[in-house]
This record gives C-alpha cells, sequence and structure tokens, in this order.
C-alpha cells in the first residue's frame, strides 16, 4: 500500500521530467503522456483495490522527516482515507480525458509541449494535496497547483488580456496563502506540532478540543475559511474564475471546472473537526455559499460568452457544496462534486464544437441565427409573469454585469492600501529616503541606550519590512528596484525574528540560503535581459522574452519560485520555521511576515510578467 501511494504521487513528476527532457516532437510528447496517464490510473486502481479489500482503513504512511530539530518537525506524511479516495479517483478519471482531448486538440500548437508540463506539475500538486497527510504537506500541493494554475491562464502569452488575467487569478491565490500559511502557523501553536490528518477525525474524542480557548479556535476557522473561499471562488472571490477562463480550453475543463475549483471544499472536509464545532462557524460558511449561490446565479444570466457562463454555474455548485458542510452532510458533498466535476468537464470539452457548430448553422441559413429558449414562466399567467418593478430589473441586470462590485471591494480593500504606502515610499527622492532611514536607525539606537529589550526592536523592524515589500509592490519602472526590495524585505523579515528569538540563528540562514542565491540569479538574469533596452521608456509593455530569450527566461522563472518560497528551495521549509519560532513568543508578529511574503510574490510575478510574456514583434515596435 505504501509503495502505491508513492506511486500515485511520483508518477506524474516522472512524466513532467520525461516531456521536459524530450525534444519538442508532438508525437514523442503525446506518447509519454498517454503511457504516464496510463501508469497513474494503474497505480491508482490497484491502490484502491487493496484499500477497499483492507476494509476502507485511514491508512497513514511516513516515509521520512524532511526536517527535525527539538521544537520542530516536519514530516513527508500521506494519508488516504474516503475523501481522498473520491478525489483521486475522479482526477485520474478527468485527467485521462483531457490528456486524450489534448494530444489532438492542441496540435500544432506552438505551446505543445509547455502546456503537457504544466498539467503534469498540476497533477502532481494535486495528488500532493489529496494524499497529504498534514497542513505543512498540503500547503506545499496548494502552491504547485497555484503555480500551474497561474502558466495556464497566461499560455497564450502573446495576448494581453490572459497574461493580465493570470495576475488577477495569482494575486488571489496569494492572498488565500495568507489564509492557509497563517492557518500552518496556528496549528503549531495550538497542537505543539503539524497536526496530522488523522489526529482530526479524533479530536473531538480528545480533551485537547476543550481545552483550547473559542478565540484561538475561531481564528483558526477563519484562517481556513479564507483559504477554501478564495481557492474554490466563493464570495467574495467569485470574480477571478471566469476571468481565469483565458487558458486553453482542456486547462480550464481540468482546473476551473472540476477540480481545482473544488480544492477549497477539500481543504474544508479535511479540517472538518477544527470548524464544525459551534453553530457560528457554520453559519459563516453557510452565509458565505448562499451569497456566493446568489451572486453567481445572477452573474451568469448576463455573461457574453459560453466559458464564463460555465464558469458561473461551477461557482454556483461549489456555493451550494458550502451550504451542504455547514450542514453536515459531508457524504452529499462527495457526490455533489464527482456530478458537478464530470458535467463542468464535459461542458467546457463540447464547447468548442457547439459554438462552431451554431457558426455554420448560422452561415449556412445566410441570416442571423438565434437559438430560442423557452424559460418556464411563459406557461405562468401573464399576470404573475413579472412580479418585479422595471426599476429592480434593471438594477440587477447592472448588478450583475457588475458581478455585485466584488472585483473592486476586493482591490480597495486589500491591494490598495499597499500601492499607496509603496507609491509614497517610491516618491521619495534619494535625500528624503536617507533622512528616514536615519530616524529609524536613531530611534532603535536610543531604545538599545535606553536598555529596552531587543524584542520591542522588532516591531519598527517588521514595519520597514512591510513598507519595503510595498515598495516592491507599487514599483513599475525598475525591475532591479523591485527585486532589491523583495531582497531588503527577506533581510528584515530574518533580522526581525533573530531579535526575537537570537537562539535560531541556523534556521535564520537556511532561510537565507533558499532567498539569497535566488535573488542573486535573478539580478544576474535581468541584467542580461534588458542589457540593451531601457525599461523606463516603455514600463507596461510586455516584452517577449520567453521567445525572443527562453533559456534566461527560464532562469528568471526559478529565480522567481524561488524569491516566493516555492517549495524548491530550502526558504519555503524555513518560512513555516521562522514564523513557528518567532511567533511562539510574539504571534502579533506573524501577520506582518506572512503579508510580506505575500506581496513579494505577487510583485516578482509582476515582473516575470512584464518581462517574458508579449508577442515579440509588437514588443519591439513599441520598445524601440
Amino acid at each position: 500500500m505504501n509503495q502505491l501511494i508513492l506511486a500515485c504521487q511520483f508518477i506524474p513528476a516522472l512524466g513532467f521530467l520525461l516531456v521536459f527532457l524530450s525534444p519538442n516532437n508532438e508525437k514523442v510528447i503525446s506518447t509519454i503522456s498517454a503511457w504516464i496517464t496510463h501508469l497513474t490510473g494503474l497505480s491508482i486502481i490497484v491502490m484502491l483495490a487493496l484499500w477497499a479489500s483492507q476494509g476502507f482503513p485511514n491508512v497513514e504512511y511516513e516515509w521520512f522527516s524532511l526536517y527535525e530539530t527539538a521544537d520542530y518537525h516536519f514530516p513527508v506524511l500521506f494519508f488516504l482515507d474516503r475523501v481522498g479516495a473520491v478525489y483521486l479517483l475522479c482526477v485520474w478519471i478527468i485527467f485521462s480525458i483531457i490528456v486524450k482531448y489534448c494530444r489532438y486538440y492542441l496540435h500544432r500548437e506552438t505551446g505543445y509541449k509547455r502546456f503537457f508540463l504544466n498539467i503534469f506539475g498540476f497533477l502532481f500538486g494535486l495528488n500532493l494535496i489529496i494524499l497529504s497527510g498534514s497542513i505543512d504537506m498540503l500547503f506545499a500541493g496548494w502552491e504547485i497547483v497555484g503555480i500551474s494554475s497561474f502558466l495556464l491562464i497566461a499560455f497564450y502569452r502573446h495576448r494581453v488580456q490572459p497574461i493580465r488575467n493570470a495576475l488577477r487569478a495569482y494575486t488571489i491565490y496569494r492572498f488565500c496563502d495568507i489564509g492557509l500559511l497563517l492557518g500552518t502557523w496556528m496549528s503549531h501553536m495550538l497542537f505543539h506540532e503539524s497536526p496530522h490528518f488523522s489526529q482530526l477525525n479524533s479530536l473531538y474524542e480528545s480533551t485537547l478540543l476543550a481545552s483550547l480557548g473559542y478565540g484561538e479556535l475561531s481564528l483558526l476557522t477563519c484562517l481556513i475559511i479564507i483559504a477554501a473561499s478564495g481557492k474554490s471562488a466563493q464570495f467574495p472571490f467569485c470574480f477571478w474564475l471566469p476571468r481565469a477562463m483565458e487558458g486553453p480550453t482542456p486547462s480550464s475543463a481540468i482546473f476551473y471546472g472540476a477540480l481545482s475549483v473544488h480544492l477549497g471544499v477539500f481543504l474544508l472536509l479535511r479540517t472538518d473537526p477544527i470548524w464544525s464545532y459551534h453553530y457560528i462557524t457554520r453559519a459563516i460558511i453557510f452565509s458565505i455559499g448562499l451569497l456566493t449561490v446568489f451572486i453567481a446565479s445572477l452573474s451568469e444570466k448576463t455573461q457574453s460568452n459560453i466559458k464564463g457562463q460555465i464558469a458561473y454555474a461551477s461557482i454556483t455548485q461549489v456555493g451550494f457544496m458550502f451550504i451542504e458542510l455547514s450542514l453536515g452532510l459531508d457524504t452529499l458533498v462527495l457526490f455533489h462534486f464527482m456530478g458537478n466535476a464530470f458535467l463542468r468537464c464535459y461542458q467546457l470539452l463540447v464547447s468548442p464544437s457547439i459554438i462552431t457548430h451554431l457558426l455554420r448553422v448560422e452561415g449556412a441559413a445566410d441570416t442571423d441565427f438565434y437559438v430560442e429558449k423557452s424559460p418556464m414562466r411563459q406557461f405562468l399567467p401573464i399576470s404573475i409573469r413579472n412580479q418585479l418593478p422595471e426599476v429592480l430589473q434593471n438594477t440587477l441586470y447592472v448588478f450583475s454585469l457588475q458581478e455585485g462590485g466584488l472585483e473592486f471591494l476586493v482591490r480597495s480593500l486589500l491591494w490598495t492600501p499597499f500601492k499607496r504606502i509603496g507609491g509614497w515610499i517610491n516618491a521619495l527622492n534619494l535625500w528624503w529616503t536617507g533622512l528616514v532611514v536615519l530616524v529609524n536607525v536613531s530611534i532603535c539606537a536610543a531604545m538599545i541606550t535606553a536598555g529596552i529589550d531587543m524584542k520591542y526592536l522588532a516591531i519598527p523592524v517588521s514595519l520597514a519590512m512591510i513598507v519595503a515589500s510595498s515598495s516592491a509592490f507599487s514599483q513599475k519602472h525598475s525591475p532591479f528596484k523591485v527585486w532589491n526590495s523583495i531582497l531588503l524585505s527577506y533581510v528584515l523579515s530574518g533580522v526581525a525574528v533573530l531579535m526575537i528569538n537570537p537562539n535560531i540563528g541556523s534556521d535564520v540562514l537556511m532561510f537565507f540560503s533558499g532567498i539569497f542565491p535566488s535573488w542573486l540569479l535573478g539580478i544576474i538574469v535581468l541584467h542580461k535581459l534588458l542589457k540593451n533596452q531601457n525599461f523606463k521608456e516603455a514600463p507596461f509593455a510586455f516584452r517577449a522574452m520567453a521567445e525572443t530569450q527562453p533559456k534566461l527566461s527560464l532562469l528568471l522563472f526559478i529565480s522567481f519560485l524561488g524569491i516566493v518560497g516555492f517549495p524548491i528551495t530550502p526558504a519555503f521549509l524555513s518560512e513555516d520555521i521562522l514564523l513557528a519560532h518567532a511567533s511562539s513568543e510574539h504571534p502579533w508578529f506573524a501577520l506582518p511576515i506572512t503579508i510580506a511574503f505575500v506581496v513579494n510574490g505577487i510583485a516578482a510575478a509582476r515582473v516575470y510578467l512584464r518581462l517574458c510574456m508579449g508577442r515579440a514583434n509588437e514588443t519591439y515596435s513599441v520598445t524601440n
């Protein structure tokens, strides 16, 4: 059983590696994809059959310990139960359909190899989420799925709108990371280790739940709900999913119609013992689902494209799943998930054929062609067909066109403050900047002279960390300033942690061992990419370096992954360690350091998109 779990997890990684090393030949890539899909399916079927023959037990398998100290333990832990089994089976069936479909649908597409790299990376991350045995492992898979989604939305990188929508979706993903990263930290604080999902199932039977404070559990629940709502495009994050449909139709089917959109539901199912302890938290989830159903149902009616309509239909159904979860109907949610996943996958895959068929019919008719609908209300008496006043009908129509104004609301509350702070900092000239630094250094020196505990010095340092991240977030005229501001933010975070807990110097060094090489690689690549260009003349142009300088663009992407704490460097593990150590004595520090990490990721993503995406010939005319 344990070997089969590892096979289910790492066969997709083998597929990613083989496709990456293969030549850019459709036949070779198609053959590799088919065989890897078959091997994955065989391992899943055999594993589930063996699991069923043993009586459907909860299986936990600790492969090895990735990192362990006296007060911190990160095990590579896998877990299989009925929820994971249902999700895993659906993932394999839908992924197999998508791979077979894409082998022909993307014929002669210039990004054929790139597409299969992304979906195999997505499958690896998705299986990691489903089979994860702890919230730390789940967070690693969460990050991989987020990056894969980001790349697939911007798959048509020569068009501006997919690029912008990729960044829009990524900002929501990063905000969700605040909820999940802080939730991971709180789980370490409350349970004194990374809680195993197998242990959560028996949480009610132990005295631990009763010993925890109501406020602590409520905060942990809110963080989990934020992460789940953002990932599943629930209120107030409903707006990003239809825009994510800019990618290829198969990726829309597997990501936003069938699988990725249900990961918020999976997170709630996994953490059910944490948030279901009180009626208030259930009422919050119920309200989020109800508001989502209302807004998404209205917005679906005014969508002008078929993929947007399917996206809002899927959001609506996930809203119903949130309602079902709040009512304790977990088994019904699993059946609902399977039905919605297969239906939306089918609808998205056949949508191009439907559009093509209707266009051919319209061309054959040589006139305007409309599909007549027969609404149920036409069978009602005339007196009760239209009960809403015309003014209210028009109001609802505008409301649905604007998608409830949720995007404006989220942007105003979450991102505008950082832009303003960063804009003020970036507007300062060198003298004013030096004066601000001098004042801060003087304050710190005065505090040290007065004999104030070093722990309190972490407060101005953490504020400076937020300011540096805000500067990177709002900086649009110099990629070098963005990269350097991100590094400064990370250095300040490490200094603040050392001020709070001077005994964790080795953990801070491990954190810097992932950040500094990534930053240095990015600086070197940026110098080479912008060697003969004046970035300030056209800072908002997309320069298409992925086409003109593919090797350097790949190095910049690796640097981007490392500097945002993606699970390929020690920085990913160190983020959790720093939070756990520093916040054990001063919990307030968890919020600023998490915000800084998230904002830094968005700033780095914007630089990567500006430099590597776009159409080469159009960019040349703009920049020259």
